[in-house]
């Protein structure tokens, strides 16, 4: 989701409900790709056509064979014109060097062009076919739910609107915001205060539904504020939070805490801590992923060049899938221009995740249920139809009879009834 997505983890919703997203990069930056080429235009050097007769005003010169007279007329009447001009053999070098440079830009251009074209060729491929048959929802699919449900502006009726709405798809689990955790790892009880009256609401309305606290912070790894998972005390201090929020009546515990690097080992070791005690409380565990490198080790290059690593390694992907009972792939703010390309995208994410994902484990792809237009995320590409097909596509790939297997929608407050529709037309019929 966008930064406020389960993704965010600062609470920064309003009362026009715009909440942190899953799936955007927290510090803003938009995974921008690098600059295709700069424009070579402008370069000095003059045009090696320009003698220096040319360059010359007033060059004093009296009959057409006098040649090209140095400059100011210094040439006298005979005009020989050869060696005394300096800008005779200078204009001749900026031309060279003009082209040097024109040449070398050119060739940068066709560097960085000439991947992201076949790339984005490659992708638009990989979205061509048709998807398998029964490649549809499980019934193991979620959404992520606004801070307004648990702080009171949400009434029971809204209960009974949503309840009604989800009853005709494959929804099962609700990631509430319930958050955001404090930089510490604490969770101050006002942040959730409404969340009983809620949770009963809904197993009124709706017993089949779960309900999760979803919880988040901005990590400390790009920046020198926000949540240091390095530290043992804040570590112990989520688990804490998480046993409160379980005893509140929530029945699983959903982590998006961005940005999180590649191969994180303390993240690792707190999903260990957690895993702990949601098995023994029999609820769930869930977190929102990074995506997967689109190839091998593009995190690290990524990384490099912007600060920014943004993907995870399939390997750490797997890690952390094996640690939990439901991953969720932010499968959207990708960069991408086209529904082609974007679906064809989802489709690679999925089948990278299929792979390395324990069978026992629920492995959901999200879906933009936002709307949004810059760099990192075009409204009129990253489509909810696009996102589907795209998840079939890899679905079929793959592990066309993968059970525990589903989508998740990004998110309700933003949702439209075209969203509502392409979901329910393309993975719920």
């Amino acid at each position: 989701m966008p930064e406020a997505e389960p993704g965010s983890g600062t609470d920064a919703e309003t009362a026009s409900e715009t909440e942190p997203r899953a799936g955007t990069d927290t510090d803003g930056v938009l995974e921008t790709e690098p600059e295709s080429g700069t424009d070579a235009g402008g370069v000095p050097g003059a045009d090696p056509r320009s003698g220096a007769g040319e360059a010359s005003v007033g060059s004093g010169a009296v009959d057409g064979e006098s040649g090209a007279g140095g400059a100011g007329g210094t040439g006298g009447a005979e005009g020989n014109g050869t060696g005394d001009d300096p800008g005779a053999e200078t204009a001749p070098r900026r031309g060279r060097r003009g082209r040097l440079v024109r040449r070398t830009v050119l060739a940068l251009v066709l560097l960085l062009l000439v991947p992201v074209l076949a790339a984005e060729t490659a992708l638009r491929v990989n979205y061509l076919g048709d998807p398998a048959d029964g490649t549809y929802t499980r019934g193991k699919d979620a959404i992520w739910l606004g801070h307004a449900w648990v702080d009171g502006r949400k009434t029971d009726a809204d209960v009974k609107a949503l309840a009604d709405r989800l009853g005709k798809t494959g929804i099962r689990d609700l990631y509430v915001h319930a958050g955001p955790l404090e930089h510490n790892g604490t969770l101050p009880a006002s942040a959730y205060a409404g969340a009983p009256r809620f949770i009963a609401a809904v197993h009124r309305e709706a017993p089949q539904l779960r309900v999760q606290a979803w919880l988040g912070d901005v990590l400390a790894s790009e920046s020198p504020n926000g949540m240091r998972l390095e530290r043992a005390e804040t570590r112990a201090a989520v688990v804490r939070s998480t046993r409160e929020i379980l005893a509140a009546g929530f029945q699983g515990a959903h982590f998006d805490l961005e940005p999180l690097h590649s191969g994180d080992g303390d993240y690792l070791g707190l999903l260990d801590d957690l895993r702990a005690v949601t098995k023994a409380r029999n609820a769930q565990l869930s977190v929102a992923a990074h995506q997967i490198d689109p190839v091998p080790g593009f995190h690290s290059f990524w990384g490099t060049t912007t600060g920014h690593p943004k993907w995870w390694s399939q390997k750490f992907f797997g890690q952390v899938a094996r640690r939990v009972d439901q991953i969720a792939v932010m499968s959207y703010d990708t960069m991408q221009p086209l529904q082609s390309t974007y679906g064809g995208y989802v489709a690679q994410q999925t089948s990278l995740a299929l792979e390395v994902t324990p069978a026992s484990t629920d492995l959901l792809m999200g879906l933009p249920f936002y709307h949004e237009n810059r760099f990192g995320h075009w409204n009129h590409a990253e489509t909810v139809a696009a996102a589907v097909r795209g998840v079939r596509l890899g679905l079929s790939r793959t592990d066309a009879d993968r059970a525990n297997f589903g989508v998740a929608a990004y998110v309700d407050f933003a949702a439209t009834e075209q969203d509502w529709t392409s979901y329910e037309k393309g993975w719920v019929r």
